[in-house]
């Protein structure tokens, strides 16, 4: 990963990747890891067809993602009981603490613009295997 600026300034070329907590592979962009940034963070989150964030919620830490490109399903709430489709160009917000989950669903790959109000957006991550297995057995209900 890129060292912190010394000038305050960093350019962040594409290229680089990491495997999140949330199990899918995102593309580096601004953020601890990459320039020392200690309050937000930007990276890319690709999702081919049928990709699955594990369920998560970031302690403390709000998230606004853009779809860039193609659409995606997030599950969200308690028990992931909430379901809202995000297109192309859209933007959503997801305050602090609250679980959610994101399935690309569309059988084509989207891409989402993640930022979040940390330093990195693997701060504070909490895994809620529980609801990724009543989120899995109410999908197969249906």
């Amino acid at each position: 990963m890129t060292a912190s600026p010394t000038d305050g300034f960093a350019l962040i070329k594409p290229g680089q990747t990491y495997l999140g907590k949330q199990g899918i592979v995102y593309g580096a962009g601004a953020s601890k890891e990459t320039v020392g940034a200690e309050k937000i963070c930007m990276n890319v989150m690709p999702m081919p067809p049928g990709a699955v964030a594990k369920a998560h919620y970031h302690k403390d830490i709000e998230t606004i993602a853009y779809m860039l490109e193609g659409e995606c399903a997030v599950y969200y709430g308690d028990h992931l009981e909430k379901r809202v489709l995000v297109a192309q160009g859209e933007q959503c917000f997801c305050d602090a603490n609250i679980p959610h989950a994101p399935r690309n669903e569309s059988g084509k790959p989207c891409t989402w613009i993640v930022v979040h109000s940390s330093g990195s957006d693997q701060d504070g991550i909490v895994l809620l295997p529980e609801l990724d297995k009543e989120l899995a057995e109410r999908l197969a209900k249906v």
